[in-house]
């Protein structure tokens, strides 16, 4: 099948063929590089946020290529681009990443010894002139797959950062990033805390903090709950500012959801106003900070605890100048309520026929 015949239907969009792979992962990783770029140009995160956004981002990129390794050639099995306001791979393929890893020993047991691989390409090449059955394709993809891959790299359903010195400007001492993958959104979400810490060693709290973000803010939910669950938890931090990115949906020709950005380019793609590689992705930036504090408890057992104030959230649209011409054309009651005017990114250009 070609790149051109791309038909997923809403309840199941499946990357079925070489050209599938190819072509979603240089949309993913093209869009990703450009976002970076542009959150940091437009001051959405100052720098020392852009570098973990990066990190992180990183981290995804390297898992969905393990996943395009892995399928290139499996006629069995395909890889599933989730549908829930999302663009990005079902959460289930980065758990088959890690069961997979955990057997790596045992599955390259079971491949043929790349030597004898190697000869055997060679033979069929040079001496019969015939192209490789697909099956030892997949075999040659699945030792790469296997041998190279690092688990340790994989986006987990929580990622924790480590506690760093905040940004001389900053409201407080200390910064902790985490990342987590909402399974109920299919998104990955970002994370920056900025706390104090009422003690001399903050390295000998982290176990005590690293696990109340573990158990308490990895998943999506009201930003000024998950902020006063951290502060009741854990009683020798003071938490002053929490930021949370909502990364996504990536709007492409994959992504077959009914959000109204994602509909515009589908039509404009159907009726042949824009190319098949357009691409858009929104991004949500919620932030919640301390207006001051209080005493809670009883007279032997107080705690001081911060008062948050309001919510304050706000939108952005990262995209490229002709989809968003096209998106203040088709989608102007959601153009109209972002933080700033759609920021621009550069164009996807891609080969549809050379998948290049």
């Amino acid at each position: 099948m070609s790149i051109n015949h791309i038909v997923t239907p809403l309840d199941s969009a499946v990357l079925d063929s070489k050209e599938h792979y190819v072509f979603y992962h240089k949309m993913v990783d093209f869009a990703f590089k450009e976002l970076i770029v542009a959150v940091q140009r437009q001051g959405i995160c100052n720098d020392q946020e852009v570098q973990l956004f990066k990190q992180y981002s990183d981290l995804l990129l390297y898992s969905i290529e393990a996943m395009r390794i892995k399928y290139m050639y499996d006629d069995e099995d395909h890889m599933k681009i989730d549908l829930t306001y999302s663009g990005f791979p079902n959460y289930l393929e980065f758990r088959y990443l890690f069961n997979d890893l955990e057997l790596r020993d045992e599955y390259l047991g079971r491949l043929t010894p790349i030597p004898q691989l190697k000869d055997e390409f060679l033979d069929t090449l040079m001496r019969k002139k015939v192209p490789v059955k697909k099956s030892k394709l997949f075999q040659a993809a699945s030792i790469v797959y296997y041998s190279s891959v690092k688990k340790e790299y994989i986006f987990n359903r929580f990622v924790q950062g480590k506690i760093l010195s905040a940004p001389k400007e900053s409201k407080a001492d200390l910064l902790i990033s985490w990342s987590f993958f909402d399974v109920t959104h299919n998104r990955p979400f970002i994370c920056f805390m900025y706390f104090d810490y009422d003690g001399t060693r903050v390295n000998d709290y982290k176990d005590e903090i690293y696990e109340v973000l573990k158990i308490t803010a990895d998943r999506d939910m009201a930003l000024d709950t998950m902020a006063y669950i951290i502060d009741r938890k854990l009683a020798k931090v003071s938490p002053k500012l929490i930021k949370r990115i909502d990364l996504g949906p990536i709007h492409n020709v994959f992504a077959k959801d009914e959000n109204s950005i994602t509909h515009a380019i589908l039509d404009g793609i159907s009726k042949k106003e824009i190319p098949l590689e357009s691409y858009a992705i929104s991004l949500k930036l919620d932030e919640v900070s301390s207006g001051g504090e209080f005493k809670e408890g009883g007279f032997f057992s107080k705690q001081i605890l911060q008062k948050w104030d309001d919510v304050f959230k706000k939108k952005y649209v990262f995209a490229p100048h002709r989809i968003i011409q096209l998106l203040h054309s088709k989608t102007p009651e959601i153009m109209n309520k972002l933080a700033k005017p759609p920021v621009q990114l550069a164009n996807l250009k891609i080969d549809i026929k050379k998948g290049k």
